[in-house]
């Protein structure tokens, strides 16, 4: 298994509505192509305007198949399209779980 973490900074003011947007539209689309979701959480100490979404796959090919999915939809091609300017930077990481780890 490995974890997709994506970090996004939203520029200041656009949080409460990007995440609305997300709930309402880009959450759905994800939900029918990439499956496995641990959750999206926001900042509260530290960095602050972010917002973090954390997919689990089987593998980096689970990840790339999946994704390739959800691109060619047209409900997330329409998504996208409502986010420009929304973010002002964007880090993903792909995590392994150590042997020890409770997800695995």
């Amino acid at each position: 298994m490995i974890l997709d973490h994506r970090t996004y900074t939203v520029k200041h003011g656009l949080m409460e509505d990007y995440l609305m947007r997300f709930e309402r539209d880009g959450l759905p689309v994800q939900l029918r192509h990439l499956g496995n979701y641990i959750g999206s959480f926001t900042s509260d100490i530290g960095p602050q305007n972010q917002v973090v979404h954390i997919w689990a796959y089987e593998d980096i090919a689970d990840r790339e198949t999946r994704r390739a999915a959800m691109l060619a939809d047209p409900d997330w091609q329409t998504f996208v399209v409502a986010n420009r300017g929304t973010f002002s930077a964007q880090e993903n990481k792909i995590l392994k779980p150590t042997s020890f780890s409770a997800l695995r």
